[in-house]
């Protein structure tokens, strides 16, 4: 991982208790994550924290497709019997997304041609994290056992 890329995950993860309080005010109050809004806080908390805390280990190379597969078709599988739609629990993970970049850009480290350039290896990275991670909770949350 680049230097670049580093600090950004370093960042992330120092921040990951700020990021869930963010996360956890916006899923509190969002029109398309309406059940989100009267679940219990302390697991809402939680459940993000470890996102946001465990960065490093989603962002890395060593994290295969299969990794995400197992973890979020269970988790889509865990939000459909706790009442989720579906909407909302990717609405939910696009706020999770959404917030890292915020941050990101407001410590002022993609302030360069060269920041920006360094940084495209954790941008793509963390994309394709969150697209597999949206398209294996539908899975999960589609799948009747």
């Amino acid at each position: 991982m680049q230097l670049l890329s580093r600090k950004l995950v370093e960042l992330v993860e120092r921040n990951a208790d700020n990021l869930t309080k963010r996360w956890l005010a916006d899923v509190k109050k969002h029109p398309g994550t309406k059940t989100y809004h009267t679940y219990d806080e302390k697991k809402l908390y939680q459940r993000a924290f470890t996102v946001y805390s465990q960065f490093d280990k989603w962002m890395s190379q060593e994290t295969t497709t299969e990794d995400i597969k197992k973890i979020y078709i269970a988790l889509g599988k865990q939000r459909r019997e706790e009442g989720f739609a579906l909407s909302e629990v990717i609405q939910a993970l696009t706020i999770t997304r959404r917030h890292i970049w915020l941050l990101v850009r407001s410590e002022g480290f993609l302030d360069t041609a060269l920041d920006l350039y360094q940084a495209i290896d954790l941008i793509n990275r963390s994309v394709l994290f969150f697209d597999r991670a949206i398209y294996f909770t539908a899975v999960g949350f589609e799948t009747k056992d």
